[in-house]
């Protein structure tokens, strides 16, 4: 692939090391103003005619976008500071927006609250056994509002940064006593929120098994939020969650549904009028189920490929793929730190790149059924090896087994989507057919029986995998190099090996490094201290009691040990009693 001959995904790169600038260097002032008038200056430069200035016309170009990365940025991060109203305990009117994951003991929601005039986002946390929330009220109770607490070290989860990118500065705590009133102030996106909601009751009120309502409620309507925590770890552990998640499968298989249909009503000479009608529903039902990245990015770029068809002009993947970056981030530059983000693009470039070399070793593909087997397992082998350093960065877990059980239940994947759309059309529409219902539910279990297998192959399953940056980097030079050596793999497998051998050397060596150190830590863990005392490539944590064990290990020791690249861990109680812990001649507060 020859760069120069895709402008508009260099310019999106140089957009993006824009933001990237600016999240390390936070410009703000006169420095900030500078990058401004430099910016307008370009741009004048470039629509002056020059014989020099067109020479250096794609530098400048590269710079604009580049400041215009820095500049977006900066206002995407503004946040007004309200913590002066905050008092701990307040009285709260609020709406929802969005409704988020269930926990043990709450409910959760994004929303807008207000408190003495003053309006500010949060996550609101109400207990578990009250009444659903919904979009068309507002609702008053009393609150412990508090900021988020900033990690405590750098292994954690930044959740508070997290909710900052989202522009959520705060965590709301209600009573169980939530007054309600009915909105007179409901926008188009409210009444479409309110809607899905109600399909989403209709699901529930269904005879179906709970694991395959949630699992339709899912794949179709993007609500996870009820979904049980054993069911997404069997998705994860298999490496199929991208198959549960609304992704660009599940926009093109749909797209490719109503398609099909309205050729069967239109003339042959309107035909254009029928991917236009399918843009346009696709469009809809992203807006209806909320836009989220990999549905924006799949809408966008299928919109990009059918708009060059219908203009007679050759579509381009990586055209499309840059202009849904380009359109997302401009709407919020924030979105460029979302995981999903990045797993989203990198899946589609591992395609771009990796897929047609691929495809190359598999038998010629003469009729429907060998295209759409070699297809699905080139394509999904190249996403997940494109995606696979930022996924070993992120999660730092991978599953041999995730290869096997992607060649095994994708290819079904078009019929489970489509038979999932069609029971949620008829379940939204009120019409409950029993007989159809028991056989999705049948369908369904014996679907998520297959996934529990893969996921309990424990013997090719790996966690606790450390990754750093510099690591991640060289991983991708090797998936960069790997497609020259797919296409020739005598001429190129020196640069290959050779990329291999600096990935295992930065490896070691991070190893080496990190396993000299000593090092002891005070985590806060509820009400509770625990306390780890590492020594090279040891560690031994100290917990008040095993009650909370499991959720120790995948809150404290798992992320301990994948950062601090440690094998080998013990878990000892203490009493708690216990105010003070000596070690090195050095004193520890617990209290």
């Amino acid at each position: 692939m020859k760069l120069n001959r895709q402008p508009l995904l260099i310019l999106v790169i140089c957009f993006i090391l824009g933001i990237l600038f600016q999240e390390k260097m936070l410009l703000t002032g006169i420095t900030l103003y500078l990058v401004i008038v430099i910016c307008l200056i370009i741009l004048a430069a470039i629509c002056f005619h020059s014989y020099f200035l067109h020479k250096i016309k794609t530098f400048l170009l590269g710079l604009l976008f580049f400041g215009t990365g820095i500049i977006l940025y900066f206002y995407n991060t503004f946040s007004e500071d309200v913590s002066s109203f905050v008092k701990k305990k307040e009285t709260v009117t609020f709406k929802i927006s969005q409704k988020l994951n269930t926990t043990e003991k709450y409910k959760k929601y994004e929303g807008t609250g207000q408190i003495e005039n003053i309006s500010f986002n949060a996550v609101f946390y109400v207990p578990k056994d009250s009444k659903e929330l919904d979009f068309i009220h507002y609702y008053k109770a009393d609150a412990y509002v508090t900021q988020p607490k900033a990690s405590q070290y750098d292994f954690q989860f930044e959740y508070r940064k997290y909710l900052k990118r989202k522009h959520i500065d705060y965590q709301a705590y209600l009573s169980k006593e939530i007054k309600s009133a009915e909105r007179d102030d409901l926008t188009p996106a409210d009444k479409l929120h309110q809607y899905r909601l109600m399909v989403l009751r209709n699901i529930d009120e269904t005879g179906m098994s709970g694991k395959t309502r949630e699992f339709l409620k899912g794949i179709i309507l993007a609500d996870r939020t009820e979904i049980d925590a054993g069911t997404v770890k069997d998705f994860n552990k298999s490496g199929l969650i991208h198959f549960l998640a609304i992704s660009g499968t599940h926009i093109v298989v749909i797209f490719g549904m109503f398609y099909f249909l309205l050729i069967r009503f239109i003339p042959l000479q309107f035909r254009k009028y029928a991917v236009i009608l399918s843009l346009v529903f696709i469009w809809l039902f992203a807006a209806f189920i909320g836009f989220g990245n990999s549905v924006l990015r799949s809408c966008i770029m299928l919109s990009v490929y059918f708009i060059f068809v219908l203009l007679q002009r050759k579509p381009d993947l990586l055209h499309s793929l840059a202009l849904s970056a380009f359109f997302i981030l401009i709407g919020d530059t924030q979105q460029f730190f979302d995981v999903g983000f990045q797993l989203s693009f990198l899946a589609v470039l591992g395609i771009f790149w990796l897929n047609q070399p691929l495809l190359k070793y598999f038998p010629k593909q003469d009729n429907y059924l060998k295209k759409l087997l070699f297809n699905t397992i080139t394509i999904s082998l190249s996403a997940q090896l494109a995606t696979l350093p930022l996924v070993l960065y992120y999660f730092h877990q991978f599953s041999f087994i995730s290869i096997i059980a992607n060649f095994v239940i994708v290819p079904f994947s078009e019929i489970i989507i489509v038979f999932s759309f069609l029971m949620t059309a008829l379940i939204s529409c009120g019409i409950d057919f029993e007989l159809i219902n028991g056989i999705y539910d049948f369908i369904i279990q014996i679907l998520l029986k297959m996934i529990h297998w893969f996921a309990e192959v424990d013997v090719l399953f790996f966690d606790n995998i450390p990754m750093n940056g510099l690591e991640v980097f060289s991983m991708f030079v090797i998936v960069y190099l790997l497609r020259s050596v797919i296409l020739k793999f005598s001429d190129e497998t020196r640069r290959l090996m050779m990329a291999v051998i600096v990935f295992l050397i930065i490896r070691t060596g991070s190893n080496i490094f990190e396993n000299q150190s000593e090092e002891v830590l005070i985590h806060t863990f509820g009400k509770n201290n625990i306390i780890s005392i590492k020594s090279g490539d040891k560690v031994c944590f100290w917990i008040p009691d095993m009650e909370n064990k499991a959720k120790v290990l995948q809150f404290v020791v798992k992320p301990y040990c994948s950062s601090r690249r440690i094998d080998h861990f013990q878990l000892k109680t203490f009493s708690n009693s216990v105010q003070k812990v000596v070690f090195r001649s050095r004193i520890y507060d617990l209290k």
